[in-house]
């Protein structure tokens, strides 16, 4: 039996992954010690699909902590409380 990485996922493998997926959200946030951090890398390092949902996940944490930073004008903020409240008014109503 050859020891070169399989990059096939057979059924253990698709368990290994979601280990690691679950881990992925730990390790972007730098909440991993290093034993555990070096795992996750070398499983990114030879697992595409995983490597792939890690950029995904980094992606969005980035732009919603972006979203979460910035202040809509005070404009937009009107209009938006507007609505809200005249679909609080519909819903009591109703």
């Amino acid at each position: 039996m050859s020891h070169g990485q399989d990059h096939t996922h057979g059924e253990m493998s698709k368990e290994e992954c979601v280990d690691y997926l679950e881990r992925i959200v730990y390790f972007i946030d730098n909440e991993l010690d290093e034993a555990d951090c070096a795992a996750v890398q070398l499983h990114l390092d030879t697992c595409n699909p995983c490597l792939v949902k890690y950029d995904l996940q980094r992606t969005v944490k980035s732009v919603v902590a972006r979203s979460c930073s910035e202040t809509a004008p005070s404009d937009l903020r009107e209009r938006v409380l507007f609505k809200l409240r005249a679909v609080q008014v519909q819903i009591t109503e109703s």
